[in-house]
């Protein structure tokens, strides 16, 4: 069996561990972190250890490739994070937020 034919590659930027929705940049991150694939495991119970060691194996095998791989993923998510920062509410957030500030009035008149 190859490497390959445990992950599925949708995209240039969106690798997927087979049968998952997991990328394999969640199990790299953790292995960058320092976990073990046991740790690893415990963290993502719905992966088998094989499908871990086969990820770290891919990564190890492919480290220049993956880490261009995790630093662009990082610097999307980064945009998107600030995006969403800037972003105009949706109304359901304006209504709840809305809702926090009338239900705080009403707790300070009942004091």
């Amino acid at each position: 069996m190859q490497l390959e034919d445990y992950l599925e590659f949708l995209a240039p930027d969106d690798i997927r561990i087979k049968g998952h929705r997991i990328g394999i940049d969640n199990v790299i991150n953790y292995y960058l972190q320092g976990y073990s694939p046991e740790e690893i495991l415990s963290e993502l119970p719905t992966l088998s250890l094989e499908k871990i060691h086969a990820a770290i194996t891919y990564y190890l095998h492919n480290r220049a490739e993956m880490d261009a791989y995790m630093l662009r993923l990082a610097k999307w998510q980064e945009q998107h994070y600030q995006e969403s920062l800037s972003a105009e509410p949706s109304p359901v957030i304006k209504r709840l937020k809305q809702w926090k500030i009338e239900r705080e009035k009403e707790m300070l008149n009942h004091l």
